[in-house]
């Protein structure tokens, strides 16, 4: 049911979610990396895991995000802990829900308490471990090593990645450049098939980094697919070549 400020309950976005995935269908992309995502239920901060609806939404969540952490807890349970949720992350949703019995005065018989059941269900914010800094090490699975032995850079290549100037984070399971944070995070070298498929990774992000307000001044797009969000894909597109064209 559609709450009455119009936004959708916690219920109709997991079903949407759910369609828009049976939707997608093949996507013409392939990933240069292996997903090393940890296997088994999500799990709150104290290590119990999430039961129902929250276990399929944050499974969901973690590979649409590219998560390879299994935990997941509010900002206050994070700074707690030691951590500190980074600038720009964005927040999934939770579900709790709780069924109870309250005493009421009866309609049928006046003077006389009965039980009445109810239940509330209600949603909160939660980030996994990987949008979060300074945790405990416990929280971060350990990367799987895919690089064969002895696979190096070429020189100029090498040059590029240790010159480049753009503030890099290593970890999780997704290669993306946070515009707000003005930020690139890059999964592990180790979950790439070699280091230049790394480096042509981290190129096309650099790529989106060039885009910055204070350096260019691209539009972004404001959607998937729209004309402004297009053309900042060629740029990027245009840097991941350079390793492999200019670089070897």
């Amino acid at each position: 049911m559609t709450r009455s400020s119009g936004r959708p309950s916690p219920a109709e976005t997991i079903t949407c979610a759910i369609i828009d995935r049976l939707d997608a269908g093949v996507r013409p992309w392939v990933r240069p990396w292996r997903s090393c995502a940890a296997q088994g239920r999500p799990l709150r901060a104290n290590g119990e895991p999430y039961r129902g609806m929250n276990t399929f939404w944050l499974w969901l969540a973690a590979e649409q995000c590219g998560y390879r952490s299994r935990h997941w807890m509010t900002y206050r349970q994070a700074q707690t802990l030691g951590g500190q949720v980074r600038a720009g992350e964005q927040a999934q949703f939770a579900i709790f829900y709780k069924a109870y019995s309250k005493k009421v005065d009866s309609s049928e018989r006046p003077g006389e308490l009965v039980d009445e059941h109810r239940r509330v269900m209600r949603s909160y914010a939660v980030f996994n471990a990987d949008q979060i800094d300074a945790l405990p090490s416990d929280f971060y699975p350990e990367p799987l090593s895919l690089v064969p032995p002895g696979d190096r850079l070429g020189a100029r290549a090498q040059r590029f990645v240790d010159r480049l100037p753009a503030r890099l984070r290593t970890g999780g399971d997704r290669a993306y450049y946070n515009l707000r944070a003005d930020l690139i995070t890059m999964p592990p070298v180790e979950q790439f098939d070699t280091r230049a498929a790394w480096a042509a990774t981290l190129a096309h992000e650099a790529g989106h980094w060039t885009g910055h307000p204070d350096r260019l001044a691209r539009s972004f797009g404001k959607r998937f697919g729209d004309q402004a969000y297009a053309f900042e894909e060629l740029v990027a597109l245009s840097g991941q070549s350079a390793p492999h064209g200019t670089l070897q």
